[in-house]
């Protein structure tokens, strides 16, 4: 854990984040009027926000289980959004108390809470970064400060694909950061779809894009091509709440109609 102070940050509160609708959805409190109003907005569209916030979260703490119980020491996670406790470090030195952890995230109110997020264990190491994930180079030349390049490191981009359009170079990105992985290291990635509601996802888009913002949801063959020449951990990708549900807390959700979203880890040989 590094010791310093993390710097004041200024924050626009004139426009939604979707880093503080996220908070807002998991019942959190650093959120502002403007991120709240969009995401009741996106709730009048589909009554499950909420859920599907809570099965992504649930999706990351049984993948951070599954990569420390079989072997990973090293984990950069870029999007990490606010702090949510457990966070991914918590979790992954409950099983492996040096495990070192390195966040990204571009929301200036995330860097506010870099504190929260640097508290670790006395073996392990836990660093944040600032930084766009479109900026593959920086975030790597900062990660490598902390992390081993050299052996194996997760790399996790959790609900961050879909606010990154295949024009601004999604797939590419994803490469980038893989080709810089030893083998050994493993893809986590899971995303909005359009699958089940094909109206109400674009409907949502255009609330984004009237915004300012990317909103891409992803059929599962379009999330699976981002792990092109990777093995792809049973049971492949998969819808989020059923990724080894066997390994965490399940969440209950109202209805039969799943949850649109899918998720996948995948090792590099």
């Amino acid at each position: 854990m590094t010791g310093h102070e993390p710097p004041a940050v200024e924050i626009d509160t004139s426009k939604p984040h979707p880093a503080r609708m996220y908070d807002w959805f998991l019942g959190g409190k650093d959120n502002y009027p403007v991120d709240e109003q969009m995401a009741r907005q996106l709730l009048a569209l589909d009554s499950r926000g909420r859920d599907m916030a809570r099965v992504n979260r649930a999706f990351m703490h049984r993948a951070t289980r599954w990569l420390a119980e079989n072997g990973i020491r090293q984990f950069l996670d870029i999007g990490t959004g606010i702090p949510t406790e457990p966070n991914l470090h918590q979790i992954a030195q409950q099983t492996v108390p040096g495990a070192r952890v390195v966040y990204c995230d571009n929301d200036p109110i995330v860097l506010a809470h870099a504190a929260a997020l640097l508290r670790s264990t006395p073996e392990g190491a836990t660093e944040y970064i600032q930084a766009d994930a479109r900026r593959p180079e920086a975030i790597l030349a900062a990660a490598g400060e902390v992390l081993d390049f050299g052996r194996p490191i997760a790399l996790s981009l959790l609900a961050l694909l879909h606010f990154l359009d295949d024009e601004d170079g999604a797939a590419e990105l994803v490469d980038r950061l893989v080709d810089q992985l030893a083998p050994g290291s493993y893809l986590v990635l899971s995303q909005t779809t359009g699958d089940f509601d094909p109206e109400g996802a674009a409907e949502a888009a255009a609330m984004y894009r009237a915004r300012g913002m990317t909103l891409r949801p992803r059929s599962r063959a379009e999330l699976t091509a981002f792990f092109h020449g990777l093995d792809l951990v049973d049971p492949g990708v998969s819808l989020s709440a059923d990724w080894h549900p066997e390994l965490g807390e399940v969440i209950d959700v109202p209805g039969d109609e799943p949850i649109p979203g899918y998720a996948g880890v995948a090792r590099k040989a």
